[in-house]
């Protein structure tokens, strides 16, 4: 299968690179020119617990004279989605599976504007990945599952494929016929960590030793599964705190959240798509989400002051 990942961050190098170590044809997208270089030169360096690496993987800034892909793994910043598929329509040909595992909710919806409805899978995954610099990230991999299906729930031909291509490297991978729950699912992930880690500035280990941190987020998700309820989401998760409890599991003490990367780089983060998207939700339905809109108002504080300076 040929694979391109848009994107090719933490997330995209640790996902794409144990793909490309298990023979999959995987090319790695990136702007960060210096990242680029250090792939193609080096490998993709890939330290998993006490253990380093390198993968051989192509690396390129941009999908110019690429051909058209079997898949498209759309994996930049949630703020960055629009503007990259819309540069990149010419690696989607008439078979090709375009599909999000980023952060949030709604990308899928911007996608299909792009590139057609029918081009497009939603899914999910749990793997993690830290870019230590240039060409080099821990990868967070071990037992953590990923989960695809079709926009109308049907399990496809397609969605099976994909999911075999990721069990084929190790990476566990299952297609669901309830596709929102999952991205539901995997957001209370997201909003039981993200934005207290990087408001805090605590790697997972720090994090969980605190718990006044441990009870903000039990209630940053409570609001958030009361949000999915109201909408009529299905969700797997049953308590608040299986999600804090989910988000750790299996990654080293010194991981770090999307969120708090973004932060120390001097980034915005993927806020709005996050926490941000209970509280438009919970607007939606009318349900009260005091808690993330606080985590929401504590980022937006951050940013700004960075962009201040």
């Amino acid at each position: 299968m040929k694979i391109y990942f848009l994107g090719a961050g933490a997330l995209g190098c640790a996902i794409g690179g144990t793909l490309a170590a298990a023979g999959s044809d995987v090319t790695l997208i990136d702007p960060f020119e210096a990242h680029v270089d250090a792939i193609n030169r080096d490998g993709l360096r890939m330290k998993d617990a006490d253990t380093e690496r390198a993968v051989r993987v192509r690396a390129t800034l941009d999908s110019s004279g690429l051909e058209p892909a079997d898949l498209v793994i759309v994996l930049v910043k949630s703020f960055h989605t629009r503007s990259a598929i819309e540069g990149a329509k010419g690696i989607v040909g008439p078979g090709t599976a375009v599909m999000s595992l980023q952060n949030g909710m709604g990308h899928e919806e911007i996608l299909s504007e792009v590139v057609g409805r029918g081009h497009v899978l939603a899914g999910k995954t749990y793997v993690g990945g830290v870019l230590l610099g240039p060409g080099r990230i821990i990868a967070g991999t071990r037992g953590k599952r990923t989960v695809i299906g079709e926009l109308d729930g049907a399990i496809s031909e397609r969605a099976n494929a994909i999911a075999a291509e990721f069990e084929r490297a190790g990476l566990p991978c299952e297609v669901s016929g309830n596709i929102m729950g999952v991205m539901w699912d995997k957001l209370l992930i997201n909003v039981s960590t993200g934005a207290l880690s990087a408001i805090t500035g605590q790697v997972y280990g720090s994090l969980y030793a605190v718990p006044e941190i441990e009870a903000t987020a039990i209630a940053a998700v409570a609001e958030a599964m009361a949000v999915a309820k109201a909408g009529g989401v299905t969700l797997s998760i049953r308590q608040p705190r299986d999600a804090w409890v989910m988000a750790a599991e299996g990654l080293p003490y010194e991981f770090k959240t999307s969120m708090l990367q973004s932060l120390e780089k001097g980034s915005i983060t993927e806020i709005d798509f996050i926490n941000g998207s209970v509280v438009r939700n919970g607007h939606k339905y009318n349900v009260p989400t005091p808690v993330n809109q606080t985590l929401v108002a504590a980022i937006k504080g951050i940013e700004r002051r960075m962009e201040a300076k």
